[in-house]
């Protein structure tokens, strides 16, 4: 299960706590209410119905914008900008996610709609055998 791709468009963020870490990354349908911060959200884990969590972030970044829409919607970074954001983002994960003895991995969730759907379309397209 996990190299299952997740149907449909989507969208993602990064919730961030209080002290500006990242605590997840959020996908959403295209097109589904943006999270909010200081608004509580039912986080689900992609394929184990028993994970899941509440979380009420501080900060939403956005993790998606267009590059490309049949040409450059803006200049690119330099590699210079780009090594300065990566290292800042790597810099920005709590210690126990970039420890190199038995890390914890880093969580991406689905909104329960996104999950909902895509679980209902699993089920629909998953042939059901008969026994005798």
């Amino acid at each position: 299960m996990a190299k299952v791709t997740i149907p449909g468009r989507k969208e993602a963020y990064r919730l961030l706590n209080a002290e500006g870490k990242p605590i997840l990354d959020l996908m959403v349908e295209v097109g589904a209410p943006v999270p909010v911060p200081h608004q509580k959200i039912l986080c689900r884990h992609p394929f184990d119905a028993n994970k899941r969590c509440n979380v009420t972030p501080s900060q939403v970044i956005p993790l998606h914008s267009c590059v490309w829409d049949g040409k450059l919607t803006r200049p690119l970074p330099s590699l210079i900008d780009i090594r300065k954001r990566v290292t800042e983002q790597v810099a920005s994960l709590r210690e126990d996610i970039v420890r190199h003895l038995n890390p914890t991995p880093y969580k991406v969730s689905l909104t329960s709609e996104l999950y909902t759907f895509m679980h209902d379309l699993w089920l629909a397209e998953s042939p059901i055998p008969d026994l005798e």
